[in-house]
């Protein structure tokens, strides 16, 4: 299995959680893994030229697409690595005949939905985009991408909407947190279910006034068992929503 970004934060907890060889893309090399994870295959290239993906690709099975700019940044730049390198992933697994490919796509491509008014109410992970900045809108159009390559080649992508990955929540990230172990878990039944096609999938831990839908993740067998009020420190007390909030703190 090929995972481009494997040297970020996510590539890192794969490495250590996943039973199973990885092949692992980053323009920076990772730091080096004692145990199982030394097995893995280090490949180190820009996942933006079609001749490093081609390569990477061969003889996978899947494809974990981590690799690009993780904030909001110059337009160009965002659109070089988080759009058109995507482009370059889905187009060179797809000719490699690569059947399954897993997005990190992000909260922030659903980020201006505001919180469901009435106790309960969810936001399912099949509302349409609704970016809350030019990195927001790069994470709409991967998952559009996506959309394409499965209807198009009939590979099975799953594009899933990552909350905050952090190993413990602080005051904003309450409702919207994912623990290292629940990402883990998510990958991995994304690798493992028989289910097929697209998908969009909230990537969100099983947390106290969750909001976000977690039956789409259900449904392809992601089965969260870590919870926000459980990791937080004691005197942590929820901020609110994170998503009518721009990155950058100001309007586009």
């Amino acid at each position: 299995m090929l995972v481009t970004g494997g040297a970020g934060r996510i590539g890192t907890a794969l490495r250590a959680g996943l039973d199973r060889p990885l092949r692992l893309l980053d323009i920076d090399p990772p730091a080096p893994a004692p145990g199982p994870s030394a097995r893995d295959e280090v490949v180190v290239g820009d996942l933006c030229s079609p001749a490093v993906m081609a390569s990477a690709c061969e003889g996978v099975d899947a494809v974990v697409h981590l690799g690009g700019i993780p904030t909001e940044a110059p337009f160009d730049d965002l659109l070089r690595v988080n759009v058109d390198g995507t482009r370059v992933v889905l187009e060179t697994a797809a000719a490699a005949g690569v059947p399954r490919v897993v997005l990190a796509s992000s909260i922030h491509a659903a980020g201006f939905y505001p919180r469901p008014g009435a106790p309960g109410e969810e936001l399912p992970a099949t509302a349409p985009p609704r970016p809350d900045s030019y990195y927001g809108w790069t994470k709409a159009a991967m998952e559009s991408l996506g959309r394409l390559y499965a209807d198009r080649f009939g590979m099975t992508v799953f594009a899933l909407r990552i909350g905050a990955f952090i190993d413990r929540p602080d005051p904003t990230h309450l409702d919207s947190w994912i623990s290292p172990a629940d990402g883990v878990r998510l990958v991995a039944a994304c690798l493992d279910t028989p289910v097929s096609g697209f998908r969009v999938i909230w990537g969100v831990s099983a947390n106290p006034g969750r909001w976000l839908s977690l039956a789409e993740g259900r449904e392809v067998g992601y089965d969260p068992r870590d919870g926000s009020s459980a990791a937080a420190s004691p005197d942590v007390t929820p901020l609110g929503t994170i998503y009518s909030v721009h990155p950058l703190g100001r309007p586009l």
